[in-house]
């Protein structure tokens, strides 16, 4: 019996038009996509065209590919204590929210964001804020938000299990509310995810902090830094500090199947690389 087509794939470049992307993830063999919805490292951008709109939902169907969804500006601070800058992040998030709307897509993924000094009690309150707010705007809209665990670098939120299942208990768990799981970040944060016993223990904390049901997506990469480093530093499946271990672990468990999951890893060479991680990940997953 031949087996239904998988959850995986990759980050894929914008470069050149929205519908591009799809057309890169098809020729890769993705059956999951995310993508920038504009330039993740500026403010400004042009609005969305209703013709771009559709041709990214033509484009869509003519690739068949299942689950797509967004990565938010690298610049939005959703706990930023200052409070133009807050106003700023908030404006620019309902942007992308707006944006992941008109191209029906799953979620956008962002970082909670930095608290800059003030505290994470105090940052974890604001990001709740800001997401409420953006919801608020949104309302009636099918796409999600999907808060992004990360490394621990700093004054960023999301670090721990715990952290994430308290931003979700802050906004008051709304239904268009999830995470999504990078698996780097887990390990910098130092959930030692190499062995089935960190493994399940990292999963069982997920669904007692977070509920397997908001997990939205996962980034996976393996990491270059060791762990509990705080490093985000991505690195290509198997050739880090995490193995091969997690990442088969993670693709055989029924419990996250169908859960979509994407590489960020280093693109150098492109496309090659990209076709040689999803190569591996697949090799892991049980015939």
């Amino acid at each position: 019996m031949s087996r239904a087509p998988d959850e995986l794939g990759a980050h894929m470049s914008i470069a050149g038009g929205l519908p591009l992307a799809l057309e890169r993830g098809q020729a890769l063999g993705c059956h999951a996509v995310q993508i920038f919805l504009k330039n993740q490292r500026q403010w400004a951008a042009r609005p969305l065209g209703d013709d771009e709109a559709r041709a990214f939902r033509a484009a869509r169907r003519a690739s068949g590919i299942a689950a797509v969804f967004a990565h938010a500006s690298y610049l939005i601070n959703l706990a930023t204590p200052e409070p133009t800058a807050w106003r700023q992040a908030v404006d620019a998030f309902t942007d992308e929210l707006e944006r992941g709307e008109a191209l029906g897509l799953g979620c956008v993924v962002i970082h909670p964001g930095s608290h800059l000094g003030a505290g994470v009690e105090w940052g974890l309150g604001r990001v709740a804020d800001a997401v409420r707010e953006a919801l608020r705007r949104t309302r009636g809209y099918r796409v999600r938000i999907a808060l992004e665990n990360t490394a621990g670098a700093g004054g960023g939120l999301g670090r721990t299990l715990g952290e994430l299942g308290a931003l979700l208990d802050r906004a008051e768990r709304p239904r268009r509310l999830g995470v999504c799981l990078d698996t780097c970040h887990l390990f910098a944060a130092g959930y030692d995810v190499r062995t089935a016993i960190g493994y399940e223990a990292a999963i069982a904390e997920c669904a007692q902090a977070v509920g397997l049901e908001r997990v939205l997506a996962f980034h996976l990469n393996d990491a270059k830094a060791p762990l509990g480093s705080g490093l985000d530093r991505h690195e290509h499946i198997g050739r880090g500090e995490l193995g091969l271990a997690p990442f088969r672990s993670l693709l055989n468990d029924r419990r996250l199947a169908a859960v979509p999951k994407v590489l960020e890893t280093p693109k150098e060479p492109e496309p090659v690389a990209d076709r040689r991680n999803l190569a591996t990940l697949r090799r892991l997953r049980r015939a």
